[in-house]
């Protein structure tokens, strides 16, 4: 007999889209939930348009991004601007346990969806509401996307170098913070109605979320009155503390040092050379006054190695070290990621077979991997309608001459 998944019996209706909601919603559909993803010809995910692309493949349905994010989710493609498609949502709400919407604020209720309508459709429906700052407050309504939070929330003015501008990371960091929260209020609230039969409404804000990684620069304002900038590789509690270059074309390894210990094993393996004995570099706090010198004199060093040699060999010395990983090293070199199968091949039917993720925790006692590659846009309207709802052939024709489904 198959296992049983964790979450089997668990149904979501889904109106997120791009990152940290699909993220969410992947995990649960990915432990047994349906999932059930609603999207529009007016507005499909976001992250069906977004690269990288399968070479050859194009259209909605093309998308790495898209499709690693939305395993095991059926989509539906509904007309929420016309009143029979909200009929239709409702109809799945009936039979649904949770909402997921990452709407700004305000959206649901312009489209009679909000909480207060869908407690008279299922009055212990849980509801999940995440936006950028909440539902409340002066930012609110302000619209903006995740590499513009990090900003908001002090990242932004912590990265780079302390010569220059502040430096806007490629990728939106607080968008892979949220999820993890969610997660639990989800858990929590499902618990909750568990033992008293009551739903709620969660309003997530991915500011507050994410700000609390920031608690040491807070906690060195409100404590010392300082103001932290940025410092490049540095860092005040370790030297050396940085990237070194090592052998091959655009080959680094990462080394942190946090006690004389740590950088005594290290100069042993460096073979104890005589820059080492210098009371320049005796002492954390000697190390840190020169860590210019410093990384210059260890660099020589390690350009000698490959990245893989130096890490197996510093991390026995007990030196933290680490290869810097390129995308081709997570998939085809990492053994880490290898034996615990953390991507599994999955075949769609028009991208072919592509990587996807597991959930980064496994269960022991239930299946913890996708059930279904991810949907193309639309692909189980009919599927949804017909055997979910039980919509006549008739009824799910005229829907879709009239533009309320597709």
């Amino acid at each position: 007999m198959p296992k049983k998944y964790a979450l089997e019996g668990l149904k979501v209706v889904d109106f997120s889209w791009v990152f940290t909601g699909p993220m969410v919603t992947k995990y649960l559909g990915d432990h047994g939930a349906e999932v059930i993803k609603i999207e529009s010809a007016a507005r499909p995910d976001g992250t069906r348009l977004m690269t990288p692309f399968k070479p050859g493949a194009m259209g909605l349905n093309s998308s790495g991004v898209f499709a690693n994010y939305n395993s095991s989710k059926y989509s539906v493609n509904i007309n929420l601007r016309e009143p029979r498609g909200i009929e239709i949502v409702k109809r799945l709400v009936e039979r649904a346990d949770i909402i997921v919407e990452t709407f700004g604020p305000g959206v649901m209720k312009r489209l009679n969806i909000d909480y207060d309508e869908m407690i008279k459709v299922k009055p212990d429906i849980i509801m999940l509401s995440m936006s950028m700052f909440g539902q409340t407050g002066p930012y609110a309504h302000q619209p903006t996307f995740g590499q513009l939070l990090q900003a908001t929330n002090g990242f932004v003015n912590l990265l780079g170098w302390p010569d220059r501008a502040p430096s806007l990371p490629v990728a939106a960091y607080t968008d892979y913070i949220a999820p993890w929260y969610v997660l639990i209020a989800l858990m929590g609230a499902l618990d909750f109605r568990q033992r008293t039969g009551k739903g709620q409404y969660i309003d997530l804000a991915m500011l507050e979320a994410s700000v609390h990684l920031a608690a040491p620069v807070v906690m060195d304002y409100a404590v010392n009155g300082r103001v932290q900038n940025r410092m490049g590789n540095r860092n005040p509690g370790a030297a050396p503390h940085g990237v070194y270059p090592c052998k091959g074309i655009e080959k680094w390894i990462a080394i942190a040092v946090f006690s004389d210990d740590e950088w005594k094993a290290l100069c042993k393996e460096m073979g104890d050379p005589e820059w080492t004995k210098s009371a320049k570099f005796d002492t954390l706090l000697h190390r840190s006054r020169n860590q210019d010198e410093l990384d210059r004199s260890l660099g020589k060093w390690t350009v000698n190695f490959t990245p893989e040699e130096l890490m197996a060999r510093l991390q026995r010395a007990g030196v933290a070290a680490g290869v810097v990983q390129t995308g081709q090293d997570l998939v085809d070199n990492d053994p880490q990621i290898r034996k615990r199968k953390h991507f599994v091949e999955i075949e769609h039917a028009e991208m072919g077979k592509h990587l996807t993720e597991r959930p980064p925790f496994r269960l022991s006692k239930t299946p913890s991997e996708p059930q279904r590659p991810f949907p193309s846009f639309g692909e189980h309207t009919e599927y949804v309608c017909k055997k979910i709802l039980g919509m006549g052939d008739a009824v799910f024709a005229e829907l879709i001459g009239a533009g309320v489904l597709a």
